[in-house]
């Protein structure tokens, strides 16, 4: 296995900002029961949160360098509220 490349990494966060997003949108009782709209909030929290921990080969360094995750944060924050 190799190391993950700049773009693929740059695809990653972009993922991230999916599910920040359907954290942000707030539950349409017409199309989920509130126990479906639970399980989504935290398929997402556990999404953000294994991208955050995502490491370089040796296992110790992250794969992260200059992004922010002050939206990511926060989007663990307020999903974690809502199940």
């Amino acid at each position: 296995m190799e190391e993950r490349t700049a773009d693929e990494v740059a695809a990653i966060y972009s993922a991230a900002g999916d599910s920040v997003t359907v954290i942000g949108i707030a539950r349409d009782a017409d199309k989920e029961t509130a126990d479906e709209y639970k399980d989504k909030m935290k398929r997402n929290v556990d999404h953000l949160e294994v991208i955050k921990a995502y490491k370089k080969l040796d296992e110790t360094t992250s794969i992260w360098g200059s992004e922010s995750f002050t939206a990511i944060d926060k989007a663990i924050t307020d999903g974690k509220a809502k199940y």
